[in-house]
């Protein structure tokens, strides 16, 4: 074995949604298609948990009718990728979804203990890739809200695209989310 690469198979979403469909993971496993990757998601401890019903709280407030917010729920953002973020806001109802995952969110939010370094470079650059307008960072280590916007191409970044804007709020401060810009949303409202 001494000098041979190892070889990594990359999944198309479509493959990645069969073995799904076939039950190849068993049922609660927290796995998503990163890139072709099949990645296993971070632990649900109970702060996790509550900071993601804090925030799909706080956005059905904030965006109301004709929007539908999804917790944990499978995004089709490309080809090669069928990330399951923690929270996401797309145009529709419930039931527009029935037959295909959504596909272009306005706003996807991940919230982080563990994963702090994997959803700043990883996720952000995998959301701005697929031209998502707006991705947050609830950041639980260190009790602030990390908003990024403006997706530009990053040489650096894994995916070759970053957010060029990111700002980093804290509990004191309020959010407005692009699709929605009525909307504030008190930081506070979003930590446990």
């Amino acid at each position: 074995m001494r000098g041979q690469e190892v070889q990594i198979r990359r999944w198309k979403r479509v493959e990645y949604e069969q073995l799904v469909e076939k039950g190849v993971f068993m049922p609660g496993e927290r796995v998503e298609l990163i890139d072709g990757l099949v990645v296993v998601a971070e632990p649900q401890s109970s702060a996790h948990f509550t900071a993601v019903r804090l925030v799909e709280r706080a956005l059905v407030r904030a965006f109301g009718e004709g929007w539908d917010v999804r917790a944990q729920g499978p995004i089709a953002l490309d080809d090669t990728s069928e990330p399951e973020p923690d929270v996401a806001v797309v145009r529709g109802e419930l039931r527009d979804y029935v037959e295909a995952h959504p596909a272009d969110p306005v706003l996807v939010v991940e919230v982080a203990l563990t994963s702090v370094d994997f959803d700043r470079e990883h996720k952000s650059s995998l959301y701005a890739r697929a031209g998502r307008p707006e991705y947050w960072i609830v950041n639980l280590v260190d009790r602030v809200l990390e908003v990024r916007r403006e997706p530009a191409p990053s040489p650096s970044a894994p995916y070759g695209w970053d957010y060029s804007a990111v700002e980093v709020l804290r509990p004191g401060d309020s959010a407005c989310p692009l699709a929605a810009p009525a909307a504030q949303i008190a930081v506070a409202d979003l930590l446990p």
